[in-house]
């Protein structure tokens, strides 16, 4: 299949939603945009995850629960079928969030990302009936979170092809809902979009060279009055606090700016956006990060001190992460 027709095919419900009024601007690049993606993949790993994807066998689903925990996929799927389903399933390793129950198929990702949904989803804009936006959703997993909680259409942007490739497995199975993911970042949404009633950002905003960027990015996506969910790593202390790692932090080197809950509040302030607040602050333990069957690298607990789990292993405080609720005006 040629990356054009790949691009309709994948793409082409998502193709007659951003018809809407609210969504047109960004209708006219995106087609061509994402054939240029699947172009420049042709000479890397992405041939080799289309054809673990082309080889996956059509199983109707006849239970498909997007509130479970795993989210979970089942259907008529005998022995032979199901070990093949994990053969290819594993060709898309490594997964990173999750979980996912796929015709008894337990994939046990690094990450327990249900575990970040339990802490916020009490907390924002019921999401019934409401456009959604994920930035660096990875492969997906709180987009049918989001769904479940019965979203109308949620976009996920993330750039990274195997994380799409994770989606696009699972939304083999799935079946028709109104979730996509697309290989892109936030730079190719349009700027002051203002088309989505909330948008999501989470482990993010450290991994950008200026925050400041990043909220206004986002603050450009929501309508008047829309909601950001806000998850990043934070530091302790207060007002003007903010930790910049010299080299690497947790063994990353694409950690730039870990503010304190103070700080970033103040520049959610500064980006114009109002009712900022903190919902919840955890400390990330080897219990939601690590190592498993379907992430076979190193993990949380490769990058701490292990004389003291309370450092990096660079000597630097241990991840904490915080998640902020703020209104676009």
């Amino acid at each position: 299949m040629s990356n054009c027709n790949l691009s309709l095919k994948v793409y082409s419900d998502l193709f007659s939603v951003l018809g809407q009024p609210y969504l047109r601007t960004w209708l006219d690049r995106l087609p061509t945009r994402l054939d240029a993606v699947f172009s420049s993949a042709r000479h890397g790993d992405w041939p080799a995850w289309q054809a673990a994807l082309d080889g996956l066998p059509k199983i109707d689903a006849s239970v498909v629960d997007l509130n479970a925990d795993s989210i979970l996929v089942d259907g008529g799927c005998n022995e032979e079928q199901r070990d093949r389903i994990e053969s290819l399933l594993l060709r898309l390793h490594p997964w990173r969030k999750g979980p996912y129950a796929i015709h008894g198929i337990h994939i046990d990702t690094e990450w327990r990302s249900d575990l970040k949904w339990r802490r916020l989803k009490d907390h924002i804009q019921p999401l019934e009936g409401r456009t959604v936006l994920d930035v660096g959703c990875g492969n997906g997993y709180h987009a049918w979170r989001m769904i479940g909680c019965g979203a109308e259409l949620v976009i996920g942007v993330d750039p990274t092809l195997l994380s799409v490739a994770q989606f696009l497995a699972i939304k083999h199975f799935a079946g028709d809902f109104p979730v996509h993911v697309l290989p892109l970042g936030i730079e190719d949404v349009p700027l002051n979009l203002r088309a989505f009633d909330t948008v999501f950002s989470m482990g993010v905003l450290y991994h950008r060279r200026s925050p400041f960027d990043h909220l206004l990015e986002l603050k450009g996506c929501l309508r008047s009055g829309g909601e950001l969910v806000l998850e990043t790593l934070i530091v302790d202390g207060g007002l003007g606090q903010v930790l910049v790692p010299e080299d690497r932090y947790a063994q990353m080197r694409n950690v730039w700016f870990i503010p304190s809950c103070a700080t970033l509040l103040s520049w959610l302030r500064r980006c114009g956006y109002r009712n900022g607040r903190v919902v919840d602050v955890t400390r990330t333990t080897a219990d939601e990060q690590r190592s498993t069957d379907w992430m076979r690298f190193q993990s949380l607990s490769d990058f701490l001190d292990p004389a003291n789990p309370e450092l990096t292993i660079e000597g630097l405080p241990a991840p904490v992460r915080a998640v902020f609720i703020a209104e676009s005006p």
